[in-house]
């Protein structure tokens, strides 16, 4: 393992939905977590952008949606992340199965390397995994949602990657990022980081033959891993330059900086900071109420308001 990442772990992870008001309820008021931010795609001002997370959107908690509405679906293949698995305390999948059946939301049970998890699917048929563990490290809820602490979700568990060869993707994790091969079951490989933050599991599953995927709604974009200032995340470069990685210049994201990568099976993966982190711009109790644009925008707040799709 590389002594590179002094933070290991994902960041967040970015997928697309196609309703935005759907995705909000959903995330919010079934999966019990807080609306950190309303803000817009920086690359296209016409999409919201909305993240999701603890109460202050803590790195290893964050979940991000491009909001394309009306946009194509996707189609599942290699070169992509597959599921989002939130780490939930041990004991409370019993709560959350009743919770989802009472929803209208189908789950079913399953376990992988020894953990007891349920298996559901978001309004745009993401792969959602709630994964019974012992939270540790930097592990919060959000308590805003009305669901108890012992039940609440305290971050990610983790993510799946489906790739056709996993060994690029391995040596990824391993050299640049601070995993180390934890585990083998059948076809899927487990990277964990040291200790137990949130986010620290990427489990890497090899389909050969398979086709890529195809983005869109449906679709996990991107899976961010943290680096904890700008230097962390020169060094994290400067070790994928020596695997013939090749990145991004660095971009603002206004709440962090990122560099983006496509990883060798093909998945695109970020190095995102750790800071400034998502109260830059508004008070801690007011996150998500209001439309946040970076910068270059800010000039054509009106249009942009007046283009976007209602949230509300």
């Amino acid at each position: 393992m590389t002594s590179g990442p002094k933070a290991p772990g994902i960041h967040h992870i970015t997928a697309i939905t196609g309703d935005g008001k759907k995705n909000i309820a959903f995330y919010t008021k079934i999966l019990g977590l807080r609306l950190v931010k309303r803000t817009v795609n920086f690359d296209d001002p016409s999409a919201h952008h909305l993240y999701f997370g603890d109460e202050t959107g803590s790195p290893g908690t964050i979940l991000t949606f491009f909001a394309w509405n009306g946009a194509s679906p996707g189609r599942s293949g290699n070169g992509e992340a597959t599921t989002i698995a939130f780490r939930v305390p041990e004991g409370s999948l019993d709560w959350w199965a009743a919770r989802l059946r009472d929803n209208g939301i189908r789950a079913e049970r399953d376990e992988r390397f020894g953990e007891n998890l349920l298996k559901l699917r978001d309004p745009d048929g993401i792969g959602i995994e709630l994964v019974a563990a012992p939270a540790g490290g930097e592990a919060s809820a959000w308590s805003g949602a009305g669901i108890e602490a012992a039940h609440a979700i305290t971050g990610f568990h983790g993510t799946t990657l489906q790739v056709g060869d996993a060994k690029g993707t391995g040596d990824v994790l391993t050299q640049a990022l601070g995993f180390e091969l934890q585990a083998l079951d059948g076809g899927i490989k487990r990277f964990a980081v040291e200790g137990r933050a949130p986010g620290g599991i990427v489990d890497v599953k090899t389909v050969s033959g398979a086709g890529h995927g195809r983005l869109g709604t449906g679709s996990i974009h991107h899976v961010a891993f943290r680096a904890a200032d700008d230097a962390d995340q020169a060094g994290i470069a400067e070790t994928l330059r020596r695997l013939h990685v090749g990145t991004t210049d660095q971009k603002d994201r206004t709440y962090f900086r990122s560099i983006y990568f496509r990883e060798p099976g093909g998945v695109i993966l970020e190095i995102a900071t750790d800071g400034p982190g998502f109260a830059s711009d508004e008070d801690v109790e007011s996150l998500g109420t209001a439309l946040k644009l970076p910068p270059q925008y800010e000039r054509q707040r009106p249009k942009i308001e007046a283009a976007l799709p209602p949230l509300e």
